[in-house]
């Protein structure tokens, strides 16, 4: 395992790049406006670099068998070229890794995923642990191989991945262009309800609570064998009532500036949940992913960190589902 530290991409020399915050600081948050660059991804066009997300390669025959038997998706059916994410479970059901891979599927080489920046090592570690006489090799590609995401048609769907060799990520840049930051990307992804593992999400939060079943990533399959904390997954899928639901703020904008992310969440003066990701939307304004309890009304006035917001269903308190309509 190679453990390396984070470096700025090559990217950030483009004309208007700056730099983004906190872990996401090796990539630009935009090159010069960044409603601009939304809307040039709302319309189809353009890419994101996400160079600062860890790739880990799971190389050998017995890499999708292996794990369909760890994970919460079905990988035993994966064709070669179909992404598709999974999470890894603690015994008691809480997200412990979240990743999104593909399968090369020649000659059943290997299947490559990315995670959360400085996420990669321990995800390795854990899969070490877990190998026993399983015939996987686990590498750490990060070096070698940066995630790009670009958009799918038009509209601010979830887009698609790709895995660039960092060697070749001018030729890149240059051919995908123009280049959007993540602030950007962020909005649009908090516009679509998909969190952030460790960001909009934390040590106790199960899959039904956040929209991993049936949102945009679907990362739980509810009809495969069984595996590390399945058994909570399915008891709140069939009874209902998660303990908390993530939901999407829209800020009143009276402030020049965004929530702290972990913030509280208050209700008349109580805590009643904590803030994640927030961003400035071109068209919706400032808005924000945070988890909520789950008896909060969906109709109530929240304040986050200092301001007023109301709220967007994106997780059904009562079954645990993200069943917002699409907002187009």
């Amino acid at each position: 395992m190679n453990e390396h530290p984070q470096q700025p991409s090559p990217l950030l020399s483009l004309p208007g790049a700056v730099a983004g915050d906190g872990i996401d600081a090796p990539v630009a948050g935009h090159y010069g406006s960044f409603n601009t660059e939304q809307r040039a991804l709302v319309a189809g066009h353009g890419f994101v670099d996400l160079s600062h997300r860890d790739v880990v390669r799971l190389a050998g025959p017995d890499r999708l068998t292996w794990l369909h038997s760890l994970t919460s998706q079905h990988f035993l059916d994966l064709a070669p070229q179909q992404w598709t994410s999974a999470l890894i479970l603690s015994p008691q059901g809480h997200v412990e890794h979240a990743f999104t891979g593909v399968d090369d599927g020649a000659d059943g080489e290997s299947f490559t995923l990315h995670t959360e920046p400085g996420a990669g090592a321990a995800l390795i570690a854990w899969l070490e642990r877990m190998k026993f006489m399983t015939r996987v090799e686990i590498t750490d590609a990060t070096p070698e191989l940066a995630t790009m995401w670009r958009p799918v048609g038009s509209g601010g769907g979830p887009g698609k991945y790709e895995f660039i060799p960092r060697d070749r990520l001018a030729a890149y840049a240059e051919a995908a262009g123009p280049a959007a930051g993540l602030w950007a990307f962020e909005a649009l992804r908090i516009e679509r309800g998909e969190p952030r593992l460790g960001i909009d999400t934390d040590h106790r939060t199960i899959p039904n609570e956040v929209g991993w079943i049936g949102g945009p990533m679907d990362a739980v399959h509810l009809d495969k064998g069984c595996y590390r904390g399945q058994e909570t997954v399915a008891r709140v899928h069939t009874l209902g009532r998660p303990p908390r639901r993530l939901t999407l703020l829209h800020l009143d904008g009276s402030e020049n500036r965004l929530p702290k992310q972990g913030a509280e969440l208050l209700l008349d003066g109580k805590a009643v949940g904590v803030i994640g990701s927030s961003a400035r939307h071109h068209e919706l304004g400032p808005i924000a992913l945070a988890l909520v309890k789950r008896n909060v009304a969906v109709d109530a006035q929240l304040d986050a960190d200092g301001m007023p917001a109301s709220q967007e269903v994106i997780v059904d308190p009562e079954v645990g589902m993200h069943i917002r309509p699409n907002l187009r």
